[in-house]
């Protein structure tokens, strides 16, 4: 026989059921165990093939889970290519001719379409690569949780606004990344993804011709041969002498005023982040704590969940 508690109570399950199942819906770390047991492996071994064949590829993965969580969340965003009714975030200036990794992550929800269609989002793609990019280059694992969904929009705008630039000042990236919930600290940690991978000329060459007070000059000499004061836009130069190596020399670089960016070098100049530049370049094992603390923390910003967006069937184009 029904009463009001039983109704009640059963009210309460289906709100429960709908909260779930809905835009309210939590990432967790299983969510893929009965869903596509082989979404790990394949993330894996694809991830490590790509970057034996390329090693600058664990840093472009890194960078592309980056520059896709800083615009309006962790929804694979920045892999959509642009369409005569959506105008993507890839040809935006802190993106154009500078992010990497597309293919890999083709080539791996390619495979995930085939044993498990419709089910893997290209969000959690793109987070579980760059972290596994990191482990490749001998950097630190952390627990990265699961069930983003795509967004079927972008922001030209947002990845022209949103996203830390390489000729900011202290006070800049500070609030920066306060506007994305991040203390000085964890943007410190952050900043230790420039441990691996490159930047272009372009983006270094003010700082080795014309920061003198804050430049290694030996280190500004060696770096102009391949980033003249004219042309060469897109020579390359790797943030610290181990490039595919994620360590702590980038911090050590900072202490001797050999940050490849003006936004790098940055982090020595106020008292609190010094100190910071100054243990990391001592102890490894607290960036490689910090810095995973943060990613778990930057791979959960804003994320579709639930019925929120889509599973695209392919990353570059909404279903």
């Amino acid at each position: 026989m029904s009463t009001p508690f039983s109704v009640d109570f059963v009210a309460r399950i289906a709100f429960l059921l709908l909260w779930v199942g809905g835009g309210n819906a939590r990432l967790t770390h299983n969510f893929y165990i009965t869903r596509c047991p082989q979404f790990g492996s394949i993330v894996r071994d694809t991830v490590r093939l790509a970057v034996s064949q390329d090693p600058r590829m664990g840093a472009s993965l890194l960078r592309l889970h980056f520059h896709d969580c800083f615009v309006n969340g962790c929804d694979a965003s920045v892999l959509l290519d642009d369409t005569p009714a959506l105008t993507g975030e890839k040809m935006a200036a802190p993106n154009m001719n500078s992010l990497r990794g597309f293919e890999v992550i083709d080539d791996i929800k390619e495979q995930l379409e085939r044993v498990c269609p419709g089910v893997v989002s290209c969000a959690d793609i793109t987070a579980v690569a760059a972290r596994d990019g990191v482990v490749e280059l001998n950097g630190p694992s952390w627990r990265v949780a699961l069930g983003r969904r795509d967004s079927t929009t972008a922001s030209y705008s947002g990845a022209g606004s949103e996203l830390p630039g390489p000729f900011s000042n202290i006070d800049r990236l500070i609030s920066d990344f306060s506007r994305k919930g991040f203390s000085p600290r964890e943007m410190v940690a952050l900043s230790g993804a420039h441990s691996i991978g490159r930047a272009r000329c372009l983006l270094f060459r003010d700082r080795i011709y014309n920061e003198t007070t804050t430049t290694d000059p030996t280190f500004a000499t060696s770096l102009q041969a391949n980033c003249p004061l004219h042309g060469g836009d897109n020579n390359l130069a790797p943030f610290d002498a181990t490039p595919n190596s994620f360590d702590n020399n980038y911090y050590r670089n900072l202490q001797g005023n050999r940050g490849l960016l003006h936004s790098d070098q940055a982090l020595t100049t106020r008292a609190g982040t010094s100190s910071q530049v100054n243990g990391y370049a001592t102890n490894s094992a607290t960036f490689f704590n910090d810095f995973a603390d943060a990613m778990v923390k930057m791979s959960e910003l804003s994320p579709l969940t639930g019925t929120q967006g889509q599973i695209r069937t392919n990353c570059r184009r909404v279903n």
